[in-house]
């Protein structure tokens, strides 16, 4: 039970990171709350973590939850049950008793949380499933010295990580990453980094670290930056952005479109110092052209946009490179696909797009999850001969690089005929005194659905009138996409994840 099974040569998960602090113990990992944490120290964390889950009969199989602040001893647990070769499950901030009942009642076998977690709800929602302390529990504990304490014992097929993604439904559903995923992974294997990858991890020497290590993205990029030899940076909250970046001389962030634009706002009436910045990454949700093109003119060569799944890791990257060679053209474009990724463009039924035509964006890589777990039928839907179905739309032209359209599932149907929300955010954004558009669907009594818009105008006008913005929707896509009702807002509401809430806006329509 206890012997690591793996293809011979095969790295097995997280190999990379042992050999990487081992190398160089005495080189920073993390500098947490303005003190540095050395690879040694953690290594030595990494020790009691596994002599405490070992001494609780974890082994290969077993299930860790992990619900903890940001801090290098909740890094170090989460190593250590990898090593152990068991599922771990980060519990992402908001859940419910609920749906915390109902992830802890998935096999769990353990819960590792901290002084800032462990409090009665979650008490409850764990039942039988001890709840375990990092600090006066795993931390505290004797550290494993034996041989093969640092040895990964993850088996390829068996689920490294379960991701949990939107609970907005009922429960919310995991990606299962297996073992044999982070073989291949695209931050996770330095020995296998593609020159473009490698490019970014020398950018990531102070990587910036908050939010929760509960998103894979924010994890696989702590990873790049510690395995590239860079330090992971956990400052003391609040975090003021952009001040952030001037007050720890962050290197490297990696943030939301809507923490973009609060970054942007700010530099627009405030001189912050931002030169240390190498790679600001902009990922999770469209990015409109003009906004990019600021971000360029005000950051220059940090600016990098990222486009990728909790499903998939990073697929594909828009560099300061890319930006300097082609300009304007590659603006409106989420770069080129990463090395070791495959993209095809398909149409609704499954089978090729037309030539030349926008199609639903599927992708095959090493890194991808083995599909949801517990829940066939949604990997079924999902996960098909190796390929994952995204469910974004967008086209891949001659010169490489991919271009988003909208969410396959962001839809209008009026009267019957589809309309793309995405499409008609476009169009909406074209004008230039509007600064952002969202569009959301509810049902109406004579075309079946509307559509119905949101805009933010550009700093310092009103907007368009309504009109204005109708007939330039006719004026693109035609009567049947031009929406019902147009409002404008002074910022758009933003969800948990940093991303900007639609549903938060479609209350606003329908009252619910």
């Amino acid at each position: 039970m206890n012997n690591p099974v793996s293809n011979p040569g095969e790295s097995v998960f997280p190999q990379s990171v042992i050999d990487a602090f081992s190398r160089d113990p005495a080189a920073p990992a993390f500098e947490f709350r303005s003190r540095q944490v050395s690879r040694g120290e953690v290594l030595e964390q990494i020790r009691r973590c596994v002599a405490h889950l070992r001494g609780r009969g974890l082994g290969p199989g077993g299930s860790v939850a992990l619900t903890t602040a940001v801090t290098p001893g909740a890094f170090a647990a989460q190593i250590a049950a990898h090593l152990l070769g068991c599922r771990v499950t980060g519990l992402r901030p908001g859940l419910t008793p609920g749906q915390l009942a109902h992830v802890l009642s998935q096999g769990v076998d353990a819960v590792v949380a901290d002084a800032s977690t462990r409090g009665a709800e979650l008490l409850a929602a764990a039942g039988p499933v001890p709840v375990l302390d990092l600090d006066q529990d795993l931390l505290a504990t004797e550290p494993d010295r034996s041989p093969d304490a640092l040895v990964p014992r993850g088996r390829p097929d068996d689920a490294a990580l379960v991701t949990l993604t939107s609970g907005s439904t009922g429960n919310p559903k995991g990606c299962a990453m297996p073992y044999r995923a982070f073989a291949g992974h695209w931050s996770w294997q330095p020995a296998g980094w593609s020159p473009v990858v490698r490019e970014l991890a020398e950018r990531y020497r102070r990587f910036l670290v908050f939010g929760t290590l509960t998103s894979a993205v924010m994890l696989e990029h702590v990873g790049l930056a510690l395995l590239g030899g860079g330090t992971a940076i956990i400052p003391d909250a609040p975090l003021v952005f952009p001040q952030v970046f001037e007050k720890h001389r962050i290197t490297a962030c990696l943030c939301t479109v809507p923490r973009l634009y609060q970054i942007l706002d700010a530099l627009r009436t405030e001189d912050v110092d931002t030169s240390s910045l190498r790679a600001l990454l902009v990922a999770g949700s469209p990015l409109p052209p003009h906004r990019l093109a600021e971000a360029v003119e005000r950051l220059g060569h940090a600016v990098h946009q990222g486009y990728g799944q909790t499903e998939t890791g990073m697929l594909a990257l828009l560099t300061p490179g890319d930006l300097a060679e082609h300009g304007a053209s590659v603006l409106d474009s989420v770069g080129r696909p990463l090395p070791g990724v495959d993209v095809e463009l398909r149409d609704p039924h499954g089978g090729p797009a037309a030539s030349g035509a926008a199609g639903e964006i599927w992708v095959r890589t090493a890194g991808a999850m083995a599909g949801d777990w517990r829940d066939p039928a949604e990997t079924a839907e999902v996960v098909r001969d190796g390929w994952i179905r995204t469910r974004d739309l967008g086209t891949l032209g001659e010169d490489g690089f991919l271009r988003l359209i909208g969410r396959s599932r962001e839809v209008v149907f009026v009267n019957a005929i589809l309309h793309y929300a995405g499409a008609i955010e476009a169009a909406l954004a074209a004008h230039p005194d509007v600064d952002q558009a969202f569009v959301v669907a509810a049902p109406d009594e004579e075309t079946g659905e509307a559509a119905h818009a949101f805009i933010v105008p550009m700093p310092g006008r009103t907007g368009p009138s309504a009109d204005v913005l109708r007939d330039a929707v006719r004026a693109r896509l035609g009567e049947g996409a031009v929406p019902a009702t147009v409002t404008v807002l002074d910022a758009v509401p933003v969800a948990p994840s940093g991303k900007p809430d639609k549903k938060a806006l479609l209350s606003r329509v329908t009252g619910g």
